[in-house]
């Protein structure tokens, strides 16, 4: 509540106005209305009478011409509620090459450990049977 609600609200005599909400509600109209109230407005002919059925209807003019600048588009699929919040992100070339690259790094990196512990094993083995195993300072090429 404001404060001047707040105010209104404390003083004896003046009831708060329950009606009003806080936040008022979105409204959604389904694809269905949109297209029957669309048609309804496609076969008025006579002056005035599109703006009863707005009243009516409690609608504005502006929604009736985005409504049929969807139905334009798109029969409808224009007219269905959009989805609300972030799209979904396209990946572009630039990123499915990072995932290309960073998986392929993975694997490498597995194959390295596995390389690496071979080469443990056979360090291992040829001390067991006595094998020297040449040294990399002293090489004879």
């Amino acid at each position: 509540m404001t404060d001047r609600a707040q105010q209104d609200h404390g003083r004896e005599g003046s009831p708060g106005n329950p009606e009003v909400p806080e936040k008022p509600v979105r409204r959604r109209f389904d694809a269905a209305y949109k297209q029957r109230v669309l048609e309804e407005a496609d076969r008025l002919s006579q002056p005035g009478d599109l703006g009863q059925l707005l009243r009516r209807e409690g609608l504005y003019s502006s929604l009736l011409s985005s409504w049929r600048r969807q139905r334009d588009e798109g029969v409808l699929a224009g007219l269905a509620p959009k989805r609300r919040g972030r799209k979904a992100k396209r990946k572009d070339a630039a990123a499915r090459e990072i995932e290309r690259l960073r998986r392929e790094n993975e694997r490498l990196s597995q194959r390295l450990k596995q390389a690496e512990t071979i080469i443990e094993v056979q360090k291992k083995v040829s001390e067991m049977l006595g094998i020297v195993p040449p040294s990399e300072n002293g090489r004879s090429d």
